[in-house]
Parts: C-alpha cells; sequence; structure tokens
C-alpha cells in the first residue's frame, strides 16, 4: 500500500492556530462509514448520535509543559530540550536540539540555573538520558520554566496552557494532548451521562512520534513510535458491561482506540492491561474493541490519517476531507471534529 494514497490538498490558511473561545462550538462532520453520507453539524451535537447504553470511551492523559529553552554552561549555546519519556526519579529520555552540541557530560542549564539538566548517555536514535537537578518540587519548577510542547504546524505559544488540556485531563505523561477531547465541555459531559451513556477512562500517554511523518514508501514499511497505556478494572468494568449489554463502544480519539485496540481479546472483550503499544492501524485491519470514533482532521499521510481509512474505507475518508475543505472546516489540533458512526448490527 503507497503512502501517498493518503494525500490530499490543504490550503495552509485552513490550519487552526487556536482553539475556539468555546470549546463545544466546534463544527462536526458526520460521516456514514457504509455510504459514504455526510451531515455538516456542531460539537455539541454529538449527544444526538449517542444512545442509552453506548460508551464513550475518553483518554485522561495530561500534556506536561515538556519543551524546556535552556543553555549550555560550557559555551552559553541555546539549546531545546523536549521531554519525551521517564525513566524514573528525575532521569529523562528527551529530544535535544541541536543535539550535536549536547554529547555526553554536558550541563545545561534552564531558568538561570533554578533547573539543571545533564546529558548522561547519547542513545542510538540520537535521543539523549538527561538527569535533573533542582530545588523544591518537579512539578513546579517545570510549569514554571516548561512551554507546551505544540504541534509545528502552529506558529505561536499559547496565552493560557490549559486550551491544550481536555477537561478531565488528569495523569500527567503526555507531549501531546489527545486532541479529540478538546472539543468536550463538563457540562457537554454531564448531559451524556444524563442521557444514560457510560463514560469510561483510560490512559496513553502521547509521544511527539505522533507527529512523526511516515518516512517510508510503503505503509507496511512505517515503523511506529512506543506509548504507555493503562486500562483499569473500571474502564474494563464499565466498557465490557456496555458491550455486554448492546451498547456501543464509542472511542474519543486515535488515542483511546489504539489503547482499546492494543489490549483487546479476539471477541473485544477489553481486559485490565497496561504496558507499551506499538500497535500500527491501517486499511485492512479488523476492529476488535471499537464500533464510532470522535476524532480530528489529520495531516496528509500521516498514521492517523491511515487509522480513520481502517474504520470507515479510504475513499470514505478522503472524499469526506475534499468536502471539508470545500466548506472551510479548521484542521488538526485546533480544528473542527469528525464522527465516524457506527456500523448498524
Amino acid at each position: 500500500m503507497d503512502v501517498k494514497d493518503f494525500d490530499y490538498e490543504l490550503p495552509e490558511e485552513l490550519i487552526a492556530q487556536d482553539p475556539l473561545l468555546k470549546r463545544d462550538q466546534s463544527r462536526l462532520l458526520v460521516l456514514d462509514p457504509e455510504t459514504g453520507a455526510m451531515e455538516h453539524r456542531h460539537f455539541y451535537d454529538i449527544r444526538d448520535y449517542l444512545r442509552a447504553g453506548d460508551c464513550l470511551v475518553i483518554n485522561n492523559t495530561r500534556v506536561i509543559p515538556a519543551r524546556l529553552l535552556g543553555a549550555k554552561e560550557e559555551t552559553g549555546a541555546k539549546v531545546e530540550v523536549l521531554l519525551l519519556i521517564n525513566h524514573g526519579g528525575d532521569n529523562w529520555e528527551t529530544l535535544v536540539k541541536p543535539g550535536r552540541k549536547c554529547r555526553e557530560g554536558a550541563r545545561i542549564s534552564f531558568g538561570e540555573g533554578l533547573l539543571v539538566g545533564q546529558v548522561t548517555k547519547v542513545l542510538e536514535d540520537g535521543n539523549r538520558m538527561i538527569h535533573f537537578s533542582y530545588q523544591g518540587i518537579w512539578e513546579e519548577v517545570l510549569d514554571r520554566l516548561g512551554q507546551m510542547p505544540l504541534p509545528p504546524y502552529i506558529h505561536h505559544q499559547l496565552a493560557d496552557k490549559n486550551r491544550y488540556q481536555t477537561v478531565y485531563a488528569k495523569h500527567d505523561g503526555s507531549a501531546a494532548a489527545p486532541t479529540a477531547g478538546l472539543h468536550f465541555t463538563p457540562e457537554l459531559l454531564e448531559e451524556i451521562r444524563k442521557s444514560g451513556v457510560e463514560i469510561a477512562e483510560v490512559t496513553l500517554h502521547v509521544g511527539l512520534g505522533t507527529f512523526r511523518p511516515v518516512k517510508a514508501d510503503r505503509v507496511e514499511d512505517h515503523d511506529m513510535h512506543s506509548e504507555y497505556y493503562v486500562v483499569g478494572q473500571e474502564a474494563a468494568d464499565t466498557i465490557n458491561r456496555a458491550r455486554a449489554n448492546g451498547g456501543r463502544i464509542i472511542a474519543v480519539g486515535t488515542t483511546s482506540t489504539r489503547t482499546l485496540e492494543s489490549v483487546a481479546e479476539a471477541d473485544g472483550t477489553i481486559p485490565v492491561k497496561s504496558g507499551w503499544t506499538k500497535i500500527f492501524i491501517y486499511p485492512g485491519y479488523q476492529f476488535k474493541a471499537i464500533d464510532g470514533l470522535i476524532t480530528n482532521f489529520h495531516l496528509p499521510q500521516s498514521t492517523l490519517l491511515m487509522l480513520v481509512s481502517a474504520l470507515a474505507g479510504r475513499d470514505h475518508i478522503l472524499k469526506a476531507y475534499r468536502e471539508a475543505v470545500e466548506e472551510k472546516y479548521r484542521f488538526f489540533s485546533f480544528g473542527d471534529a469528525m464522527f465516524i458512526k457506527p456500523r448498524e448490527k
């Protein structure tokens, strides 16, 4: 399968640079995966497509301000560090720019010495292991010095860091937001609960690899990044109960989808499980866990576009994207949403 089969034309002015003031006012393209039929609604209308007994699965990861701007102690050269994975204590796997200036032993100062990092190892892929030293509480230091690691297509920092968090974010660990969830408000979630829809929370810490382009020519040759997930007892029980009672499982975002599909047994049962996943979902994949999907509009030739194409069909997805462009939908992380309806059983 050729990566170029997942390309489409997108005018740059349709790439959303800021979130809407009211989260649930974004537009919603509703797609029928069987017929390709489309409806144009607003996100708050999502409640019209959910019914009592369904289960909405959300990813409660929290984005950390993982972008740190500092300087080498020896030379004063500017250095950017992106926190990727915590390896215990104050030891982090990081992406350093420019990496060539930060060999093993190099010390980097942030906030005039409030935080100091020392490179302890250069990894095979070029990432750096860094041990951090500081006074006080790590989360408070990071909140003071760090910036949100926004995607490369967003050209300025946010005035309010919380706009790059879902309203249900709980567990620190992501370098990028699970953006399909950004459209929900507490009020909308409460309305959905009151309508008889169950809400299950899983965790998948989104890595910067989510922005990594597919460099292989063939889809099958792409190597996915690895991300850490947790599916707890309460979430597993809620999802399995809904499925057993005939409810539909609606994933909020590709991260929730990848979590459920990583752990699901052949019959769709969700076990209690945690670990690392590199699951790569593209057309031909047989979904076990989810029935429908709430998602954003994804980059051309991206693994996320391949995932939604696996669920709704590449032709239907690309046609929907063309219509979204014609209708001037807002694209990517701060853009509008799509709902891929469950197929009728």
